[in-house]
C-alpha cells in the first residue's frame, strides 16, 4: 500500500487436531536448508539410547525461519526475566 497506509490486520482463528494438542516432547532438533527451504527435524533421543527418532518435521521458508527466531529470542529473553538464565552444557550434541 502507498501513503504509509498498513494493510487492514487480518485475523483468524487456529484449529489445533485432538492427536497434535498434546504435544511430543523432544530432547533434539537438526537443522539442515537449502536456499529455499529450512527443514527443522524435533528428535526425541532416550538415555543410553543408540537411536533418535524423529517426532516432528517442519519445513518452511528463509523469511518465515528469520520470524521465528525472532519470536523464540523474544519469548526466551521473557522467560529468563521471570524465571532466572538458562544455562547450556557446551557437551551436549549440536547439529
Amino acid at each position: 500500500m502507498s501513503n504509509g497506509q498498513r494493510p487492514p490486520e487480518v485475523q483468524f482463528q487456529v484449529q489445533m487436531p485432538d492427536e497434535i494438542s498434546n504435544g511430543a516432547y523432544v530432547n533434539l532438533a537438526m537443522v539442515n536448508h537449502t536456499e529455499t527451504e529450512f527443514t527443522l527435524d524435533f528428535l526425541y533421543v532416550q538415555p543410553q539410547a543408540p537411536v533418535a527418532r524423529v517426532r516432528s518435521r517442519v519445513i518452511t521458508n528463509p523469511k518465515h525461519i528469520k520470524r521465528l527466531i525472532a519470536a523464540l529470542q523474544d519469548n526466551l529473553a521473557k522467560y529468563e526475566a521471570r524465571f532466572g538464565p538458562v544455562t547450556v552444557s557446551e557437551d551436549g550434541p549440536v547439529h
